[in-house]
């Protein structure tokens, strides 16, 4: 048992360093540089055109004109003190720029994440319940049709319909700016209304897999002997799916909550995109954008560590609901 643990630990050290090596490269293979056209902060249609020198001074100054070793030791040595870097074109430590974003990201994962669990679980439990029947062929149907629509594609439909064409929800951002709450409670609500679109795009796209996996496990579950059991003693439908059913049927579901996490929050990146939504998904583009490769790293590695977390936690959770597994 110590030994699988160990090598565990092992294997998500090196998937690290795999990655934190990756996210230092990729960056610096973008065409173009961080200070071939440096944009105004303030008026990003405005451009300053940097002169040879500044630029030379610039690269000095950021170490960029060191061997790309030389630059990949650096980084390492600062981020094993818990140093991101700091921005080249927001001017601000990285860590401090992340911590400003990521909450808007996590709560819309989160919030989809609950979302389709409840309805993906729900409706592949009624599809098995009336497996072969019309009600279940419509449902995969429909079902599978969603789920190959990408994320970003079902957020501009969301926003084109709702949004810019009956003007239920906001076109854009979070929170409605310098808007005067009267309440905490109406602030809550103004976070929400903003939410509900982006929110819905991803819980839609990620509907599929969970209906499918909810449908296959209580399939598998009722055909077992203590359900025909139970349904020979005369308990009600419902009794029968939620209380006996499902409660056998759920760990894989489980488990399936928390490695979709990581394809989740790659699906974020892009629905943050479409409705400007100020999480790790605009920051990024906006990075890309600049050459902004402080920026870039630090957000490809807490993206990596958030995916490894997941996963290390759908292991434990396992394990907890299966005491087998450990065995």
């Amino acid at each position: 048992m110590q030994h699988k643990s160990r090598m565990r630990i092992i294997e998500y050290a090196i998937t690290i360093w795999v990655i934190i090596t990756l996210n230092f490269l990729l960056p610096r293979l973008i065409p173009g540089d961080p200070f071939l056209v440096l944009s105004s902060q303030e008026a990003e249609d405005e451009e300053i055109i940097l002169s040879e020198e500044q630029r030379q001074y610039l690269f000095e100054y950021y170490g960029l004109d060191q061997p790309i070793h030389k630059q990949y030791f650096v980084y390492m040595g600062e981020l094993l003190r818990g140093n991101l870097g700091f921005s080249l074109y927001y001017k601000q430590p990285v860590s401090e720029i992340i911590i400003s974003r990521l909450p808007w990201t996590v709560f819309m994962v989160i919030s989809a994440v609950v979302l389709s669990t409840l309805i993906g679980t729900i409706i592949g439990c009624i599809s098995a319940w009336h497996r072969e029947k019309w009600v279940d062929k419509s449902l995969f149907l429909f079902m599978i049709f969603f789920s190959e629509i990408p994320s970003f594609l079902i957020g501009l439909i969301l926003l084109f319909v709702f949004a810019a064409g009956l003007g239920l929800f906001p076109l854009a951002g979070a929170v409605t700016h310098f808007a005067d709450f009267q309440s905490g409670w109406s602030r809550i609500w103004d976070v929400i209304h903003h939410a509900i679109l982006p929110v819905t795009a991803l819980t839609i796209s990620h509907l599929g897999g969970t209906y499918l996996l909810g449908r296959n496990s209580m399939t598998t579950v009722l055909e077992k002997d203590y359900l025909r059991t139970a349904w020979a003693k005369g308990l009600s439908q419902s009794r029968i799916i939620f209380r006996h059913a499902l409660k056998n049927a759920l760990l894989p579901i489980v488990t399936r909550v928390f490695i979709s996490l990581g394809s989740l929050v790659g699906g974020a990146i892009l629905v943050e995109n479409v409705f400007s939504y100020p999480g790790l998904g605009t920051l990024m583009r906006q990075s890309v954008r600049v050459h902004d490769y402080p920026v870039i790293q630090g957000i490809f590695l807490v993206v990596t560590i958030l995916v490894l977390l997941a996963n290390f936690l759908a292991d434990l959770v396992y394990k907890k609901l299966d005491p087998r597994v450990s065995s």
